[in-house]
């Protein structure tokens, strides 16, 4: 009987042994978030990526493992689904983080066009899902439009220059002074579109960098483009509603959100102003998806 009781106790350990993570599930956990760092991949068009999210959802050690792996690399993981695949966004100290600076000097040759780069980008965001509403619902699809977006930020500025006249401040401060009162300063003194000879518009131009910022948000699989009026016509994507979701709270978009300007795209939609937006400044790097 004690031979027995000896013998029994590997048999009692046994599924622990089975649940072990195996180097087998390890490449697979890595290979999910693989298929996340491919933005304009949809799970719907490839079998093993929809397998791989259904077995996240499905087995938790999977999941805690995946979760570890993205976590490892620097990435933020912010939804697991079929609308969505393994949605991720780079951490601040993450190789794969995309820096404002960087882009911008890929941009243009002034570095004094970063802070517009900027901008640009959290306008597109303001204009693709200007109500709370719209970012709590997984349906909804923001559209946007670069000339839209270039006229949003220029109204955008004509109520900060009436609020800078009100306060008495209406004075030119230092270039790379930070925050939206010194931005608009810059914006509404550049060409709205500087169009060369052969009618192409200039890259300096204010449509010129909304339209780099959408080319950008389109390669990273935050906007599908959709039409050519108006300077390019975009809709959103369930990965940019996340993203955009993830910042939503920064000083930088309550700032624009709080002026309460109305986009002028279709008219359906209204900005509304957010709560406790009082003594918000910019940073001077702030800007999906970047970090200063």
């Amino acid at each position: 009987m004690s031979e027995q009781g000896e013998w029994s106790e590997p048999e009692a350990a046994a599924p622990a042994v089975s649940a072990a993570v195996t180097p087998a599930d390890a490449a697979d956990a890595a290979r999910l978030v693989a298929f996340g760092l491919q933005p304009k991949l949809q799970p719907a068009r490839d079998q093993e990526y929809a397998e791989l999210l259904r077995r996240y959802r499905e087995d938790s050690p999977f999941a805690r493992l995946a979760d570890a792996v993205a976590a490892g690399l620097g990435l933020v993981v912010l939804e697991v689904s079929p609308r969505a695949g393994m949605a991720v966004t780079a951490a601040e100290d993450s190789v794969f983080a995309v820096r404002m600076g960087d882009y911008a000097r890929r941009t243009a040759a002034d570095s004094g066009d970063r802070f517009l780069h900027g901008l640009a980008h959290l306008a597109v965001a303001a204009m693709a899902f200007p109500r709370p509403e719209d970012l709590a619902d997984d349906g909804y699809i923001g559209r946007v439009t670069v000339n839209g977006v270039d006229a949003f930020v220029r109204q955008a500025c004509r109520r900060l220059e009436e609020r800078a006249d009100e306060q008495g401040m209406n004075t030119d401060p230092a270039t790379d002074a930070p925050g939206l009162e010194a931005a608009w300063r810059i914006w509404v003194r550049r060409s709205a579109t500087g169009a060369t000879k052969d009618a192409r518009r200039l890259a300096g131009s204010t449509t010129g960098i909304v339209g780099k910022a959408a080319v950008f948000l389109t390669d990273s699989g935050f906007l599908q483009r959709t039409g050519d009026d108006n300077g390019g016509t975009y809709r959103t994507t369930a990965r940019y509603q996340l993203q955009v979701r993830d910042m939503a709270g920064s000083a930088a978009m309550a700032e624009l959100l709080e002026l309460g300007v109305v986009p002028v795209t279709d008219g359906t939609a209204s900005l509304m102003p957010a709560e406790d937006t009082e003594d918000l400044e910019l940073v001077a790097d702030a800007g999906l998806p970047f970090h200063s």
